[in-house]
C-alpha cells in the first residue's frame, strides 16, 4: 500500500479547501470527488512505482522501496489532479467538476492536462511549468519537462490532425510536437524543438525544427 505524507481524509479536506477558495462546489460535487479519491490515488501508485524519481518512493532498508504520494511535491499533485478529474470524466461525464479540478490544476501547478485527454499510465514531468498536453495518443513512459507542447494542426481539407507517439518519447524544455506525427519509441526531442507534421523514427535524438529537422540514431551502451 503507497504510504502518504498525510492522512486520505487530510488529502480530500485539503483538496476540497483548494477548489472552494476559486469556485463554488456543491455537496453532490463533494461526494463525487470523496467517491473518486481511492481510485485516483490507485492510479497514482501504479505510476509513481514504475518512476525512478527518487521522492516518490520511501527506502524501507536494503533493497526494499514503498511508493510515497506527498501531496506538496507540485509533479506528484499534478499527477494526481489529473487522474482524479480523468476517472471523473470518464465514468461520470461530470465536466462541469472536471473542469474545476482541471482548472486547479492549472492554478496551482501551471500545466495543461486535460481530463478528456488519455494520458499512460506510466508517464512523468520535471519542472513542467507552462507545458500544454493535447489530443495525441500517448505511449508509455511518456516523460516531458518546461514549456512543452502536443496538439493539433489543421489540414487543407480543415480536418485536425493529432500526433501519434511511440513509448519511451522523451520532451525536453521548450519542444513541440504538432499535428500528423508519428514518433517512434524511445525518442528524445531536444530542447526548442518544433516537429509539425514529421514522422521520427524509433531511437532517435532530434533537434531543430520542421522541415529543417536535425535526426541522429541514439547509441546504446551495448552498441559501442
Amino acid at each position: 500500500m503507497m504510504q502518504l505524507q498525510i492522512t486520505k481524509q487530510d488529502i480530500l479536506a485539503q483538496l476540497i479547501i483548494q477548489l472552494e477558495s476559486h469556485f463554488i462546489l456543491t455537496n453532490i460535487e463533494k461526494s463525487v470527488i470523496t467517491d473518486y479519491l481511492d481510485l485516483a490515488l490507485e492510479k497514482c501508485e501504479s505510476n509513481f512505482f514504475a518512476s525512478s524519481n527518487k521522492y516518490f518512493k520511501t527506502n524501507m532498508g536494503g533493497h526494499s522501496e514503498k511508493v510515497r504520494f506527498n501531496p506538496y511535491h507540485s509533479v506528484q499533485y499534478m499527477i494526481f489532479l489529473y487522474y482524479l478529474s480523468h476517472e471523473i470524466y470518464v465514468n461520470t461525464q461530470n465536466s462541469i467538476l472536471c473542469d474545476k479540478i482541471y482548472y486547479l490544476n492549472k492554478i496551482m501547478n501551471s500545466v495543461d492536462l486535460f481530463y478528456a485527454i488519455e494520458l499512460p499510465q506510466k508517464f512523468g514531468a520535471e519542472h513542467p511549468l507552462g507545458s500544454v498536453m493535447g489530443r495525441a495518443k500517448y505511449g508509455e513512459g511518456f516523460f516531458f519537462y518546461q514549456g512543452c507542447t502536443v496538439g493539433g494542426t489543421y489540414g487543407k481539407n480543415g480536418e485536425i490532425y493529432y500526433p501519434v507517439l511511440g513509448e519511451n518519447v522523451q520532451m525536453f524544455a521548450n519542444s513541440s510536437i504538432l499535428g500528423k506525427c508519428n514518433v517512434g519509441d524511445n525518442v528524445k526531442i531536444g530542447a526548442g524543438t518544433l516537429i509539425k507534421n514529421e514522422d521520427i523514427p524509433s531511437d532517435s535524438i532530434v533537434f531543430g525544427q520542421s522541415p529543417h529537422l536535425i535526426i541522429k540514431k541514439q547509441k546504446y551502451e551495448f552498441e559501442k
